[in-house]
């Protein structure tokens, strides 16, 4: 014979007695810990990222520009000059030569210009013997140009203040015109061209804050503007080039260098929250809003623009709300939690977890 283990008189008093004991557990249960960040207003900015090749703001070549032994080096590898000085000088004693011959031409035929011209003035000399001596004195000044010409082409002068590359020739070796002596860079302030996705035209402008870093300083950000936005689009790639001034007061920076390039377009201050606080569900994303009184909230929101950590909130929170980082996952709707730490984005979640007391973790 089977035993009824409830009869009918207790089963609904035993119910009640489950009901309430529950009840009274969930009431005695703790309110679980959860860490809190504040929606905080910062200036934000939406990216564009990229990768472009830095060349030197102004950049040259200097060449030989006639066939000629050099005479005199007057720079070392990777020098700094200034703009006219002398980097190397070609032979030139016949030139020197030419040059004296012609100065001495120029004054006797300026002082036999002079003799005439007085003699002319008192009436016994013919006007045509003067104009004779003004063009023996015209065509001696322009001989001489051509000379001090001709010596200015057997000396090599930095045409800017910059750096010079290696040294490819050395005293006594016979160049040619066209033959390398150096490179000469203004690095003072680079040049950096990227290509952009034309489907940004809209916001590309000159004065746009570029943003770059480079493998090779890891740590070091470069900051700049862009200066110009080409004047066509390439239809291989549907991209535009873009070129962005660098200043480089430490020289860091070399031509030829990849740098990542970061555009920030659209500049504003946002209102923002960690990352992590985001509920996504589908399309939609939520937070859990913890109010005054501790109680959870979940709340819907609509989001912007992201950078690392962070994500930017268009609709759906307002400034200093708190909204929970870490312990969602123990809570629920219209339950009250205990905040155990507040997240202001001035340490990380390490420090803020060592800084607990007990375990150093929310319950």
């Amino acid at each position: 014979m089977i035993t009824d283990p409830c009869p009918r008189t207790l089963c609904p008093f035993l119910g009640v007695v489950l009901l309430l004991s529950t009840a009274s557990l969930a009431a005695d249960a703790p309110a679980p810990g959860v860490i809190v960040a504040p929606a905080r207003q910062v200036e934000f900015a939406d990216r564009v990222e990229a990768i472009g090749t830095l060349a030197a703001n102004e950049s040259v070549d200097l060449t030989a520009t006639v066939t000629e032994t050099v005479s005199a080096i007057h720079f070392d590898d990777g020098d700094r000059v200034e703009q006219g000085q002398v980097l190397a000088e070609m032979t030139s004693q016949e030139e020197h030569a030419q040059l004296e011959e012609a100065s001495a031409t120029v004054k006797e035929s300026w002082r036999q210009y002079q003799r005439i011209k007085s003699l002319v003035s008192e009436g016994t000399a013919a006007k045509s013997v003067l104009d004779e001596r003004q063009r023996e004195w015209e065509t001696a000044r322009a001989r001489l140009a051509a000379i001090e010409s001709r010596l200015a082409d057997r000396l090599i002068k930095a045409p800017f203040d910059g750096v010079v590359g290696l040294r490819d020739v050395s005293v006594g070796a016979l160049v040619q015109p066209g033959d390398l002596i150096t490179a000469l860079d203004d690095d003072q302030v680079m040049k950096l061209e990227f290509p952009v996705s034309a489907t940004y035209l809209e916001v590309l402008h000159s004065g746009l804050e570029v943003v770059a870093t480079s493998r090779a300083f890891a740590g070091y950000t470069f900051t700049g503007t862009v200066k110009s936005v080409d004047s066509r689009i390439d239809p291989a790639t549907r991209s535009i080039r873009v070129r962005a001034l660098l200043p480089n007061p430490e020289r860091l920076l070399k031509p030829g260098m990849l740098m990542y390039v970061e555009l920030l377009k659209d500049p504003r201050t946002a209102l923002v929250i960690p990352e992590e606080a985001l509920l996504p569900l589908g399309e939609q994303q939520f937070v859990f809003v913890v109010a005054a009184d501790h109680t959870v909230e979940k709340r819907e929101l609509r989001i912007g623009g992201r950078r690392p950590g962070l994500v930017e909130v268009v609709e759906g929170l307002t400034a200093n709300e708190q909204v929970i980082t870490h312990g969602q996952e123990r809570v629920s709707p219209g339950q009250s939690v205990t905040i155990v730490a507040i997240d202001d984005g001035s340490r990380t979640l390490p420090e803020l977890l060592n800084s607990l007391p007990g375990s150093g973790r929310p319950e």
